[in-house]
């Protein structure tokens, strides 16, 4: 016994490791040293079964009680130790009884070892499949209905998604029973390990299919092109995305089928620019209208709506109209408004007659006609 290394130095945890710790070292070393993982590498093996050994002393309460105390002589035959060596271990020949043991390699390298559980032939949900469409600023407003075409997997009209001709039937394999999983024995230094995987005879469909279906060839489902009016809400933004449930790619073996994906792209507008619900423009003023004040005509969403701008109104200057934006998507009629900023176009290519009645209208204001331009200068040069 005394070329056997510490249990818990074989895990690497302390002596007063709770369970949860020692399942997740053993997790760590059974995956690095399983030979599935290292076919042919002796030392891995070897590793494998001293790790397996370490923790099926250590998780059972009874048996670490009897280590802590005395050591591997507790297991040792010769010594008189209770549980018999390594027949104490159920046997140590698969992971029927290690209960544990088995669940954590069946959940790392695929089921079933030694009595795991063994995944039958369920329904299998379909894929989900993704589209695109184009709108307007306005549709993405006001909402639309557009026709959209995409290539879908469905199960076959022709056989009803069996893959088996008309007038046959698919036959349960005869080597895994229907499950589409068989276990298989793998045996080293006296020691067996049992996993379950894909059945080769039926290829893990639980099935043997002697006359294939000539439209589907076997495999029960098929590409088609479908067709589909989509409603397009109001008030949806560039980037977002409509799921219609169902409308994917059929499942298997009666699962449901996936849903469609589409994303909205929304074409930029020659005049406003969105950002949430509110949308934005700019409006070009004269310095007349700007100066004097002005009715004029904005542009919404709708048409043209009259605003009165105030006398002295400043270039940057923004105006609100409110509701006049983006719905909102399932608002009840809320909506964002339409805010735009007013720019005054300061006039070129004057001839000689508007250059003097400008001469003459800029002579005849004031310091106080100019605020801004009064308290620049004033700043400058201080007070005068």
């Amino acid at each position: 016994m005394a070329d056997k290394r510490d249990y818990y130095e074989v895990l690497g945890v302390e002596k007063g490791a709770d369970a949860g710790t020692l399942k997740k070292a053993y997790y760590k070393l059974a995956k690095k040293y399983h030979p599935d993982a290292n076919p042919g590498d002796k030392v891995a093996e070897e590793k494998f079964k001293e790790a397996n050994e370490a923790y099926e002393i250590l998780s059972d309460p009874d048996k670490r009680a009897k280590y802590d105390q005395f050591g591997h002589a507790a297991f040792d035959p010769s010594m008189g130790g209770g549980d018999g060596g390594f027949g104490g271990f159920g046997g140590f020949g698969g992971f029927g009884d290690f209960g544990d043991l088995g669940d954590i390699l069946g959940g790392m390298f695929g089921g079933g070892f030694g009595g795991g559980r063994q995944r039958r032939n369920g329904p299998v949900p379909g894929d989900d499949i993704g589209a695109s469409v184009s709108i307007s600023f306005e549709e993405a407003a006001f909402g639309v209905k557009k026709d959209i075409s995409y290539n879908r997997i469905c199960r076959c009209g022709e056989c009803n998604g069996s893959g088996a001709a008309k007038g046959t039937s698919a036959e349960t394999c005869t080597v895994c029973h229907g499950s589409g999983q068989v276990r298989r024995v793998q045996r080293m230094g006296g020691m067996s390990f049992q996993s379950t995987g894909p059945c080769d005879s039926c290829r893990g469909t639980g099935k043997i299919i002697k006359t294939p279906c000539s439209k589907c060839r076997g495999q029960g489902m098929v590409r088609e092109n479908k067709k589909l009016t989509v409603s397009i809400p109001a008030g949806i933004d560039h980037g977002e995305r409509i799921a219609l449930r169902g409308q994917g790619n059929d499942g298997k073996n009666g699962g449901p089928a996936g849903d469609l994906i589409i994303t909205v792209s929304v074409k930029p507008h020659n005049i406003f620019e969105r950002d949430g619900y509110h949308i934005y423009c700019e409006v070009p003023l004269t310095v007349a209208e700007a100066t004097l004040g002005a009715e004029i005509d904005v542009p919404t969403l709708k048409g043209n709506e009259k605003y009165t701008i105030p006398e002295g109104t400043q270039p940057g200057t923004k105006f609100t109209l409110r509701g006049k934006g983006i719905p909102y998507v399932n608002g009840n009629g809320r909506c964002g408004d339409l805010i735009f900023r007013v720019q005054v176009e300061i006039p070129k290519g004057l001839n000689d007659k508007q250059k003097e009645a400008m001469k003459a209208f800029a002579e005849s204001c004031g310091d106080s006609n100019y605020a801004k331009h009064k308290q620049f200068f004033k700043k400058i040069f201080g007070a005068k």
